[in-house]
């Protein structure tokens, strides 16, 4: 299903990927959100996933669990339907990494729990194909 060749990546999309693994999730989101904006084609829904598994962990480094857990089940909702890989990204690897991370707010039935993120089980983005050199 991927077609994507390494010069086809939105520079949006990369510099998403970019923020993310640094762990600035909002500006990965801010990024994404841009670029999810203006596009109208087969990838819209997978943006949208990214969008919110950037916020969901956003929100999970800002102690807002629920709205961590929300996303967290939306953003998988989004990502499914494109596995086993879109745009350069192994959505199986990636989505085991994200419910990982996310493992103990999706377990939680607390109202309001206190969860501290394990910077050791952020998720990462790598993609095969790499993006050309530029």
């Amino acid at each position: 299903m991927d077609t994507a060749e390494p010069e086809s990546y939105e520079p949006l999309y990369l510099e998403g990927i970019e923020k993310f693994n640094e762990c600035d999730y909002f500006e990965s989101h801010e990024l994404w959100e841009e670029l999810w904006t203006e596009y109208r084609g087969p990838s819209r829904k997978f943006y949208q996933g990214l969008i919110q598994a950037a916020v969901a962990l956003y929100h999970f480094g800002n102690g807002n669990i629920r709205g961590a857990r929300k996303l967290h089940i939306s953003a998988r909702d989004y990502l499914e339907p494109y596995k086993p890989k879109h745009m350069g990204i192994d959505l199986d690897v990636f989505l085991t990494a994200f419910d990982t991370c996310l493992a103990e707010v999706a377990a939680s039935t607390e109202q309001f729990p206190e969860i501290e993120l394990d910077p050791d089980l952020l998720p990462e983005i790598h993609l095969d194909p790499p993006p050309a050199a530029g």
